[in-house]
């Protein structure tokens, strides 16, 4: 069984994104919500950025923000559009 992969992604309205999945589903995904949980001084002042946001990449099947992944979301979340913050 092959594992479940983000294949496309296009930018719809500020923190929205359609993602397309390796089954064929898509999920148009509010990342606002999201971004909100951040603290001040994480990511949240970054990506709320318009111009920060919209770089969004897709590297070895994962939706991805920075050089360095800031952002990554597990993949089976963002197929049933349920994404959390981990709190520590």
């Amino acid at each position: 069984m092959t594992p479940l992969a983000v294949t496309t992604a296009r930018h719809l309205t500020a923190y929205v994104v359609a993602v397309t999945f390796s089954d064929g589903t898509t999920q148009d995904i509010d990342f606002g919500p999201i971004l909100d949980q951040f603290g001040p001084t994480d990511y949240r002042a970054i990506y709320r950025q318009p111009e920060y946001f919209r770089a969004f990449a897709i590297e070895n099947g994962n939706l991805v923000w920075g050089e360095d992944w800031d952002l990554i979301f597990p993949v089976w979340k963002l197929h049933q559009n349920r994404l959390t913050v981990a709190v520590h």
